[in-house]
């Protein structure tokens, strides 16, 4: 099923962005479904996500109408180590998701830490903002804190400055400095706007510092701040709007919020 043979442009959005926008999943997510078959429109199995949906109410996914658009929100969440940034694990780990208030509405998060790692992670009901705050284009700065295991040499944290290759993976730039020696162990603050996969302790491991832990302090103007572990609190729309810009702010549904 395709409607791309036109030389016209199609009307509608594409279907991966109507899921998304719903609250279902991401856009890469959409894919995958529709991929799998779990997607029809007016009642034929979709085959490809290009296409472009002009009555959404035509869309069933697993045979379940779409749920309503709803208003796009954002929290910050403390997340704890021991637990991992998927929806289901298979090795049964608990998850993020398990763990969260059963007062949230369905929420993805934008980006992951790993099962070791804790500290700030956004959520978000809107897949759209997933995506764009994810995108290294977006342009926000990740904060770190980490303590490694080692004698460090601030040299070499210089080093990184401008980017680094690590087996084959390059790295842009990651401002590191050290806060302070604690015997066998240093505290070091770490700044990089890509936060590819476990780019932090790939490229302290790189260094010669073994990460023990790593504590994610900010996202962007989002700060973890006193925020208790475990702790959600969902942040004012008025700042997001005000980092996304007044054109890029008028995609998503912030109409009927005033916060």
């Amino acid at each position: 099923m395709s409607n791309t043979d036109s030389k016209t442009p199609p009307k509608g959005d594409r279907i991966a962005k109507i899921m998304a926008r719903a609250g279902l999943c991401s856009r890469r997510e959409a894919e995958r479904w529709i991929a799998d078959g779990r997607v029809t429109v007016a009642g034929k199995v979709l085959e490809s996500p290009a296409f472009n949906v002009t009555d959404p109410s035509t869309v069933r996914v697993d045979g379940e109408t779409l749920p309503v658009t709803e208003t796009t929100r954002l929290w910050r969440y403390h997340k704890p180590p021991g637990v991992v940034t998927t929806d289901r694990d298979p090795e049964g780990r608990p998850t993020v998701f398990e763990k969260l208030p059963s007062s949230l509405p369905r929420v993805m998060a934008v980006g992951r830490l790993d099962i070791a790692s804790e500290g700030l992670l956004l959520l978000t009901n809107d897949g759209e903002l997933k995506r764009h705050l994810e995108l290294p284009s977006t342009g926000w700065t990740r904060r770190y804190r980490i303590r490694v295991y080692g004698r460090v040499e601030p040299e070499k944290l210089a080093g990184i400055a401008g980017g680094v290759t690590v087996e084959g993976m390059h790295y842009g730039p990651i401002q590191a400095k050290l806060e302070r020696q604690e015997g066998a162990n240093a505290w070091i603050s770490i700044a990089l706007r890509e936060g590819k996969n476990r780019e932090v302790r790939r490229v302290m491991d790189h260094l010669g510092y073994s990460v023990n832990r790593l504590i994610r302090t900010a996202y962007g103007p989002f700060q973890l701040g006193s925020l208790t572990r475990g702790g959600v609190e969902e942040s004012p729309s008025r700042v997001l709007k005000d980092q996304l810009g007044k054109k890029l702010a008028a995609r998503f549904n912030f109409a009927n919020r005033r916060r």
